[in-house]
């Protein structure tokens, strides 16, 4: 099935900073898109289009287009839609917020990845909530496709925005193939870790830094159980995004706590793959996200999780026993201590499984093509 000859501008300018998942989002869903359609032209536009080239140079139907504008106010309102009319695309997709300015011959996608800082207000300042929530809100009910990431967002969306359910596509988000093909062992992968970073038999959690993400409850729990006199190091990645207290604490440690707790801002994408598969453990007690791709990736790499059952993590109940309210800090610090003891007796095999089975690119790729084609026919 192919989605005839229509062009999609795409606007990619978060391939201009630092890795986060919209980057993944974009990349992947895009990746398996292009595959399947080769009659689809996809405009990339971005202020460095040659890192978008880097993803999807293989396919002759995608295009770039260099953004002028510095500023996102001018991006979004001004130069955009003037690239969406010479262009004379049949859509045009967004993340979170889309031209007030709009073609009427084109279609507008929008996904919106979450709304969170709805329902943890105090996470987030009112200046950024305030901005969000008009734009976002402005965006949903004005654009064409309503996109989310996971059935959590959906719903909260709805509720927040008063947007009938229907009328909310989920698209969510998924494993990158390279993952289910990463042919290393975990004795090569920790041998690796240990040669470029010095780092051996490690806890692992990957996120940003920011309050809602909850790396101080597993810091202090490594801290409070002494789990260093155990062996263990504890490895977070993840750049500094909200001030959470976290440095603070590392930095009141004594030196020989502090010697075992690795903070990388960032590591490129195969050194990332061997820290996921190094682990020993990979432990996620976020409380709050609008998917969590992380605790998924260490799992289909065979690696023992704990993972919060909170927001769209629910959803991830492959993860049980180890699988927690992240309010609950006694029964976090129990099944801290319990899956290092039991990592090995649990059914990592199943778990990458259920994970292959259910969260896959093309399938959500799928999705997308399947609705704009409905529209269209």
């Amino acid at each position: 099935m192919e989605i005839k000859t229509y062009s999609i501008f795409v606007d990619a300018h978060v391939f201009d900073g630092e890795f986060q998942g919209t980057l993944t989002y974009i990349k992947e869903l895009y990746g398996e898109f292009l595959k399947k359609n080769n009659n689809a032209t996809i405009y990339f536009g971005a202020n460095m289009p040659e890192n978008v080239k880097k993803h999807f140079h293989e396919f002759k139907n995608a295009e770039y287009i260099k953004y002028k504008s510095k500023t996102s106010l001018k991006r979004i309102f001004f130069e955009i839609p003037k690239i969406i009319d010479n262009l004379r695309c049949s859509h045009a997709h967004f993340q979170y917020t889309i031209p007030f300015r709009k073609n009427k011959k084109c279609k507008y996608i929008v996904t919106i990845h979450d709304i969170l800082f709805n329902d943890f207000p105090k996470e987030f300042s009112i200046l950024y909530r305030l901005k969000r929530n008009l734009l976002f809100y402005l965006s949903a009910k004005n654009c064409d496709f309503l996109l989310t990431v996971s059935n959590y967002s959906k719903k909260k969306i709805s509720e927040h925005y008063k947007i009938d359910l229907e009328k909310i596509i989920v698209t969510s988000n998924a494993v990158s193939k390279d993952y289910f093909d990463f042919d290393f062992s975990k004795k090569e992968s920790r041998a690796y870790i240990s040669k470029n970073y010095g780092i051996q038999k490690f806890i692992l959690y990957v996120s940003r830094i920011e309050p809602r993400k909850n790396q101080v409850l597993l810091l202090k729990t490594f801290v409070n159980e002494k789990l260093w006199q155990r062996g263990y190091s504890l490895v977070l990645i993840g750049s500094m995004t909200l001030e959470s207290g976290l440095l603070e604490l590392i930095n009141n440690l004594d030196k020989e706590a502090k010697s075992a707790i690795h903070w990388l801002a960032q590591v490129d994408s195969i050194n990332l793959k061997h820290f996921l598969n190094g682990a020993e453990v990979f432990i996620y007690p976020s409380k709050a996200e609008g998917f969590g791709i992380p605790p998924l990736e260490a799992a289909s790499l065979f690696t023992p999780v704990l993972c919060s059952n909170a927001t769209a993590m629910i959803d991830f109940d492959f993860f049980k026993p180890y699988f927690f309210d992240p309010d609950n800090k006694d029964l976090f610090v129990k099944l801290v201590l319990d899956i290092l003891d039991n990592k090995d007796n649990i059914n990592v095999a199943e778990i990458h499984t259920a994970i292959k089975n259910k969260y896959t690119w093309e399938q959500t790729a799928k999705v997308l093509l399947n609705n704009l084609i409905k529209v269209n026919d």
